[in-house]
């Protein structure tokens, strides 16, 4: 009997089996049928309806004990003959777990052969169909009062024996399409060499398998890097303005300001845990029985912490930690310094204690003033009140992660009213968070999918680029974009003058553009040269060389194309040697030459030409933007018509110790924006202050002085 259980298995395993399944009187049969029609094969039916039906016809008796095997056993040759003939795919209606489970819910127990082969016997997926339809009185049915209970019966014996599934809901039509759509979803999933298990995790990631196709093919072939033609500089991609230039532009933006909707866009998503790094690795591999700290920094050339350690008492969090220390430790001040230094540093990052470097960075105390200590979340919002504000309101959006919503929230009670009060400006606090289905599949150094130790696909945040989505969702006419960590001490009326100026620039510009789009469907041939020149001088955009050639009608729409767009003007600090994007003009794949930012990553460095281009660069990209999201109809922009999707990265991380790989999407302001009309100004560097690590808060930008 037990070898006549058996599951047939045909060479390959190329037919894709479908279990449909789940309590009496909820579509299976239909569902079943539907299905095989619809893809052009077989099905196997339910073995025990015929079965039972006949007994209870010719005995008047109902299923017993004993029917059960012989139940099973019908249902596997209908399965195994249906498999011979199928093609691509088989569905069952029900199957021997069905059995199974109805043989402990009536009996009590289930017969040992039988409840082997039901664990063993494999499907690709099982779709679990729900109660929530009507449930129709037959000759067989008997429970229509313990449908719920008999569902979850069900449901958790596909959990505990690990089958892949997924629940059907909805009437029949709605279970059908959904069911068509999972099926074809999960044939590429197998066709890309993921499991059924596989395929139901990116279900639940979000991440279309379309991405993920994409992605895996990006692993395997590459990312073409930019193409720099030459570094942005003065008076070729970056324009320089005096005091007096930036002061006029400031004053044109306070006077028009009160007619758009502003708002201030702040990306904060993530833990800290990078600006706390060094310190990190200290507490996981100082031998504090056994080596001093002088030691260990001479033996890991730990130059970060010897700089962190010297300028300790400086630190804005400095008092509250030794104030704890002294609290939890009355002889504290007896210990010897390498004790007090390892205990200061393991009470700032304990998870039980202050856990800086899993907090986000917006929450953590950057400045010291007088009497308090600031978080750059109150710092931007004492910027924001002074140049993202119309009308008496200032708007403000932070993009965190879930986890941390919590913490901006408690943060801002404390200082929000206070600011209000002080400013007489009324501040709107939206937050939004990076969509789920913007993640990818990370992949090991073979570029196969990379997993944990449980056997689960890992997936990667997307980068800032994924960003791009939730600033499509905002309501704003301008939109300035500064990163969380880019804040100063005592200076926020010079920031705000800067940007002011920025906003000004990107107005005048602004209202040039709409004036020349709301009349270019009338002008005439003689008066394209003018626009011409406008485009050239003011917008970085060289018309094609063959233009003349082009009929009236299609120079206007040509026209018309490089015109409406969303604009971006971008603050240029002079390069300092820090890390990270520039400003180039870059060769795109029609010959054109457009302003872009460009990350290092994008960079060919192993091209020779490629290389000096980049060394030569003036400038550095502090993300201070200042962008127009809307067109001359009043009407926002539809912003994934505006990326170059050839601009993500691919970037190298460990995972559980070991390497592997990562898609970013392109950035927010760079491969995001690409697109965009763009315009770069030099700003001075008191605007760019970055805190990439903890010894960056004993800068001046972030001391008292």
């Amino acid at each position: 009997m037990e070898e006549n259980l058996k599951q047939l298995q045909l060479p390959g395993n190329e037919i894709i089996k479908i279990a449909v399944y789940g309590p009496e009187s909820t579509g299976k049969t239909t569902l079943s049928n539907q299905l095989a029609n619809h893809f052009n094969t077989k099905w196997a039916p339910e073995f025990a309806r015929d079965y039972l039906q006949q007994k209870w016809d010719l005995k008047k008796e109902i299923c017993s004990p004993e029917d059960l095997l012989p139940i099973a056993l019908g249902q596997i040759k209908l399965e195994n003959s249906a498999l011979q003939k199928a093609n691509s795919y088989l569905f069952v209606d029900t199957c021997l777990m069905t059995t199974k489970v109805f043989s402990e819910i009536y009996y009590g127990f289930c017969d040992s052969k039988l409840d082997k082969a039901a664990r063993k016997h494999k499907y690709d997926l099982f779709f679990l169909t729900d109660i929530d339809v009507p449930w129709e009185k037959d000759d067989l049915r008997d429970s229509p009062n313990d449908r719920e209970i008999t569902f979850k019966i069900f449901k958790q014996a596909l959990i505990e024996n690990n089958k892949p599934f997924i629940i059907l809901t909805g009437n029949q039509e709605a279970r059908f399409q959904k069911a068509v759509a999972i099926i074809e979803g999960l044939t590429i999933a197998k066709e890309l060499g993921f499991s059924s298990h596989d395929f139901l995790q990116i279900l639940e990631s979000e991440v279309p398998l379309a991405k993920i196709e994409k992605q895996l093919s990006i692993y395997k072939n590459g990312i073409p890097k930019a193409n720099l033609n030459r570094p942005a500089v003065i008076n070729d991609g970056i324009i320089k303005l005096t005091d007096d230039e930036f002061q006029s532009y400031s004053s044109l933006f306070d006077s028009k300001k009160d007619n758009f909707k502003l708002k201030k866009f702040i990306p904060a998503s993530g833990a800290a845990s990078r600006m706390f790094k060094f310190l990190n690795e200290f507490i996981n591999e100082f031998d504090s029985e056994n080596e001093t700290v002088n030691a260990y920094i001479n033996r890991k050339s730990a130059i970060e912490l010897m700089v962190f350690l010297a300028g300790l008492e400086k630190f804005p969090f400095f008092k509250v930690i030794q104030s704890k220390l002294l609290k939890e430790f009355p002889d504290f001040k007896t210990w010897n310094k390498d004790q007090q230094y390892y205990y200061f540093i393991k009470l700032m990052l304990d998870e039980n204690h202050f856990d800086f470097s899993n907090k986000p960075k917006g929450v953590l105390p950057f400045h010291q003033y007088q009497n308090h200590v600031v978080t750059p979340i109150e710092e931007h919002l004492k910027e924001s009140v002074l140049y993202a504000s119309a009308n008496g309101v200032s708007n403000l959006h932070f993009t965190v992660s879930e986890s941390h919503k919590i913490q901006f929230e408690n943060t801002l009670l404390k200082v929000k009213s206070k600011i209000e009060e002080t400013s007489g400006t009324k501040i709107n606090i939206a937050f939004s968070h990076q969509k789920k289905h913007t993640d990818s599949i990370a992949v090991d150094s073979e570029n196969k999918p990379f997993r944990d130790k449980n056997g689960k696909l890992v997936f990667r945040p997307g980068g800032h680029g994924s960003l791009i989505e939730n600033l499509s969702s905002l309501d704003a006419d301008i939109l300035f974009i500064k990163n969380i960590d880019n804040v100063i001490l005592n200076q926020a009326k010079t920031i705000a003058f800067y940007k002011r100026g920025l906003a000004g620039l990107l107005l005048e510009l602004q209202e040039k553009i709409y004036f020349y789009l709301s009349k270019i469907d009338s002008i005439v041939e003689n008066e394209t040269s003018q626009l011409i020149n406008f485009i050239e001088q003011h917008l970085n955009y060289k018309v094609n060389a063959d233009f003349s050639k082009y009929t009236l009608e299609n120079k206007i729409s040509y026209l018309k194309e490089i015109l409406n767009r969303p604009i971006r003007v971008c603050g240029m600090v002079k390069n300092e040697g820090e890390p990270g994007g520039g400003p180039f003009w870059v060769t795109d794949v029609n010959g054109n030459n457009t302003l872009q930012i460009v990350e290092s990553a994008q960079i060919d460095f192993s091209n020779e030409k490629q290389t000096l281009i980049a060394s030569n660069a003036s400038h550095f990209n502090p993300v201070d933007l200042v962008c127009g999201l809307k067109d001359y109809k009043g009407l926002k922009f539809d912003f994934k018509n505006f990326i170059d999707h050839n601009s993500g990265f691919i970037v190298e991380k460990t995972k559980f110790g070991k390497p592997i790989k990562a898609y970013e999407l392109p950035g927010l302001w760079n491969g995001a924006m690409a697109n965009w009309i763009t315009i770069f100004v030099e700003v001075p560097l008191i605007t760019f202050n970055p805190v990439k690590t903890v010894n960056d808060l004993l800068k001046p930008a972030h001391q008292n002085h």
